[in-house]
């Protein structure tokens, strides 16, 4: 294409006429194929070029045109001018620089090695006491600061399938405890079609239930059409209800959209007496300017939000006091219900629904996961082959079929199940040590050509080490440390110590400014030494963070995973007893369901039977 006169002669120009960025539309294409871009000839420089043009590609960001990639307002750089500096910057770095980015906007080039990440990043970063939205909305008016969600910013988001299995490891959790391990026969009704949400209707359809989701915004509920991710959908609310209920009675596993106010439809459900089998919802409640106000059309919310939105927040903020209380009438009536972590409980609560918290949170059903440092690892194959990813789903089924049939079926269903969006991608929990084998396996899968080009991982910054967010990720734990801030800011300087290809450092993901912190990181796997070497470190540290974050919590399932897995922890005998100490305090004071106390106590069981086998002293 032809290039437009600012900008020949700059590095950007050669993406410019090749396609790959389109100036005057702003439109953003993945980059694919062998052929490096960069002056360095280096991966470790492509490969985060490379992942910023996927998170912004049509295909994978929901509002690609204004930078945004996915959550309300989540963007991959601060502006375009920015998103343009930032990549001349990757196109004539050396192998030894490091570029620092401060909210999406570039702000120097340091020399720093090559054992040192190739990007920093810290964004939306505010001191404690200003960290609320309006504050943060009058200094991103003034140009100082974005907004970038967890992996938006991170430029590790890999589409809708990001999400999926956390989704499907979690109802799929729910699904064991309440209903035998599956969801055949069985009403999941939720809201929010979003690029989070969006992944909610195939996780329930893969666990064999009847999937009711509703959405304001007709493009989101197309867009998942589109993607394979939602069997159908109508604008009638009666209509919906009749298919979902049909389906329920013929078992037939299927996802129905409803083009509707999360609202309206759970208004519908109380008044004719149908209660779900399961309750919860993924709308961007985290962020009030982007939650749609019950009553107002997409469009309307989008000119109030502009004309006023002072009054756009306080109409969102009496809908979502509605939705919670909707919500907790059904959970009354017998359905199995929680917020699935986007701060709908809060806001309710800061308007008034003083029992909004007898809604859990989705930790409840993901912690054990947590508890052994097993996390959203994903990874992108960055020439864009998807033979790639087909090849690595083999090498893990081979890996983990007699270990970890779970993880198995989760493959098996995402082969058959999963569109790609922008670069072929995978998502699987893999646990610690795990995540360092397949590491090691792929590096060397590179280095002999079984691969067609290096590979990318990343993962969510929802993971078991990697954030502080009372809300939703640490809510609940057993010792009360639900808002400690240290440990996401330990796995940061983890991964940036280890020498990942980039690190990042987030603040209000998930939940909103002032409710959350978080790490996430890139890394390139090129078949070379060097990034085999850094790989392994950072995918031992990264879950291994998570294992020390939880045993210090006092969850005794990670002291075991710790003792066995020779996570060296100096003052683990104090942990052991503080273990038994807090898992009582923690059900006396209500922070903990009857259910979990039961789990942990057991964990706390087989711990102490196991212990005499461990060796001491360990900490040497």
């Amino acid at each position: 294409m032809s290039v437009p006169q600012k900008y020949r002669g700059r590095p950007i120009e050669e993406l410019i006429s090749a396609g790959y960025y389109d100036p005057e539309t702003r439109t953003v294409h993945a980059i694919t194929g062998t052929e490096l871009h960069v002056h360095s000839r280096d991966w470790q420089l492509e490969g985060p070029l490379r992942m910023l043009f996927h998170v912004l590609d049509p295909a994978v960001a929901k509002d690609p045109k204004n930078l945004i990639v996915y959550g309300g307002t989540g963007k991959a750089a601060r502006s375009w001018d920015d998103f343009e500096a930032i990549v001349d910057s990757l196109l004539t770095m050396d192998s030894e620089d490091t570029l620092v980015i401060q909210s999406g906007q570039p702000v120097a080039i340091w020399k720093l090695g090559k054992h040192a990440p190739r990007v920093l990043m810290s964004n939306a970063m505010l001191v404690p006491k200003w960290a609320d939205w309006k504050i943060f909305w009058e200094l991103e008016a003034k140009g100082l600061i974005s907004f970038h969600q967890m992996t938006a910013g991170c430029w590790a988001y890999i589409g809708t399938q990001g999400i999926l299995q956390g989704t499907y490891e979690t109802i799929g959790a729910a699904a064991d405890r309440h209903f035998g391990g599956s969801l055949e026969g069985r009403l999941v009704v939720s809201a929010g079609l979003g690029n989070m949400g969006g992944a909610q209707p195939l996780a329930i359809k893969m666990l064999g239930g009847v999937a009711l989701i509703a959405d304001v915004d007709k493009r989101m509920i197309q867009r998942m059409i589109d993607t394979g991710y939602l069997d159908t959908w109508t604008d009638n609310l009666d209509k919906a209800i009749d298919m979902a209920l049909d389906a329920k009675e013929r078992r037939q596993a299927t996802s129905i959209g409803v083009l509707a106010n999360a609202v309206d439809l759970l208004e519908k459900l109380v008044k004719e007496n149908i209660v779900p089998d399961i309750l919860t919802d993924q709308t961007p409640a985290h962020d009030p300017l982007s939650y749609v106000p019950q009553g107002l059309a997409v469009e309307q919310a989008e000119q109030l939000r502009k004309s006023d939105p002072e009054k756009y927040i306080l109409l969102a903020k009496e809908t979502m006091k509605k939705h919670v209380q909707l919500m907790l009438q059904l959970q009354a009536r017998g359905a199995v219900t929680f917020e699935y972590g986007n701060n709908l409980r809060k806001q309710a609560y800061d308007a008034g629904v003083e029992d909004a918290f007898k809604i859990p949170g989705q930790m409840e059903y993901m912690r054990p996961l947590f508890e052994e440092g097993r996390g959203p690892f994903r990874w992108t194959s960055l020439v864009g082959d998807p033979n790639d990813i087909y090849k690595l789903d083999d090498v893990l089924i081979t890996l983990f079929e007699k270990k970890n049939p779970r993880l198995v079926r989760w493959i098996k269903n995402a082969h058959q199940y999963v569109k790609f969006q922008g670069l072929p991608a995978r998502v699987v929990y893999l646990g610690y040590g795990e995540r360092a084998l397949f590491g090691k396996i792929v590096s060397e899968m590179v280095r002999k050509g079984e691969l067609s080009g290096p590979i990318w991982f990343g993962r969510d910054h929802l993971d078991s080490g990697s954030v502080a967010s009372p809300f939703r990720e640490t809510e609940g734990m057993l010792d009360g440390s639900d808002a400690i801030g240290d440990w996401p800011i330990l796995n940061y300087a983890l991964n940036t110590a280890a020498g990942a290809t980039w690190t990042c450092f987030h603040h209000g993901g998930g939940v909103g400014v002032g409710f959350s912190i978080h790490a996430g990181f890139g890394m390139v796997v090129d078949g070379t030494e060097l990034a085999e070497e850094k790989a392994l470190r950072v995918f031992t540290v990264d879950p291994g963070s998570g294992i020390v974050r939880h045993a210090h919590a006092g969850y005794p399932k990670s002291l075991m995973v710790a003792r066995e897995k020779g996570v060296r922890i100096p003052i683990i005998d104090r942990l052991e007893e503080k273990s038994k100490r807090v898992i009582e305090e923690a059900y006396r004071e209500g922070r903990i369901s009857r259910f979990t106390y039961e789990r942990v106590k057991k964990d706390l069981e087989e711990y102490e039977a196991r212990k005499q086998n461990y060796r001491a002293p360990f900490n040497t």
